[in-house]
């Protein structure tokens, strides 16, 4: 029997009308710089070289709706991004062009949009001592 091989998840890719423009959105909100640019695709990750994230231009992409309904498009995945300060999290996010949804499904979390209307949550994680 053959060993498995070896699989390491090197980034999640986001399709968005413009790559470069949604990359950035990430640079502001992640401050992690830059790892790869060319046309219609670019790449940015964390200094410590993890996991990061690509996008890539879609020409006919299609803005997902949350919440998701029948008829429109639904999104596919969500980034789930932890912070240290929920509020002034949002604040940032928002100053960066990010939306907050009217439904937010739980109190202590926040769910936004990017530009291209990928939702992402932002949340604090608990204190397990308290």
């Amino acid at each position: 029997m053959q060993p498995q091989p070896r699989f390491t998840l090197a980034a999640a890719t986001l399709d968005a009308p413009d790559a470069r423009e949604l990359a950035q959105f990430y640079q502001g909100l992640l401050a992690w710089p830059m790892r790869k640019e060319q046309p219609g695709w670019v790449e940015i990750a964390p200094p410590n070289g993890s996991a990061g994230l690509s996008f890539q231009t879609e020409p006919l992409f299609t803005r997902p709706k949350w919440p998701s309904t029948r008829s429109e498009q639904q999104m596919m995945m969500h980034l789930d991004i932890e912070v240290n300060d929920l509020s002034s999290a949002v604040e940032h996010a928002l100053a960066l062009g990010a939306t907050v949804p009217d439904f937010q499904p739980q109190e202590d979390v926040r769910v936004l949009c990017d530009p291209a209307g990928h939702p992402f949550c932002l949340f604090v994680r608990p204190n397990p001592s308290a």
